[in-house]
């Protein structure tokens, strides 16, 4: 399929989509005039490009995580190493401080705010 549909189809921008071929996470052939050509399992390896982006791994652990993976289901493949398991491992505990230090300032504001709001008193319609 061209690069056109694949977008369509997984909602990724073809400026995306070009990206990842560049960084090495998602490979396509080319036409007689040179055209991108992807193969219909771009659809899940997009998406799961999409996923592993959205849990906050970088694009170097992305492309060492992929190959290690199946698209159709994103379960592991037999190729997964003890190496990549901990390096997952450390970054899932990284997001895991993230969200502890979110999750904090979160709190801080909450008692601003109701600090602010009970010095205050109740909010007046804006004009």
């Amino acid at each position: 399929m061209r690069i056109g549909e694949l977008a369509r189809r997984t909602g990724v921008s073809e400026r995306s989509l070009r990206y990842y071929e560049q960084q090495g996470l998602l490979a396509a052939g080319r036409t007689g005039g040179g055209h991108r050509d992807y193969p219909e399992r771009a659809v899940d390896r997009v998406i799961r490009i999409q996923e592993l982006f959205a849990a906050g791994l970088h694009s170097k652990t992305v492309a060492r995580l992929l190959p290690c993976m199946r698209d159709s289901d994103g379960g592991p493949s037999a190729i997964a190493s003890p190496r990549l398991v901990a390096d997952l491992t450390a970054e899932r505990d990284r997001i895991d401080r993230m969200m502890a230090e979110l999750a904090n300032s979160r709190d801080v504001l909450d008692q601003v705010i109701t600090t602010a709001a009970e010095a205050t008193g109740p909010p007046t319609p804006r004009q």
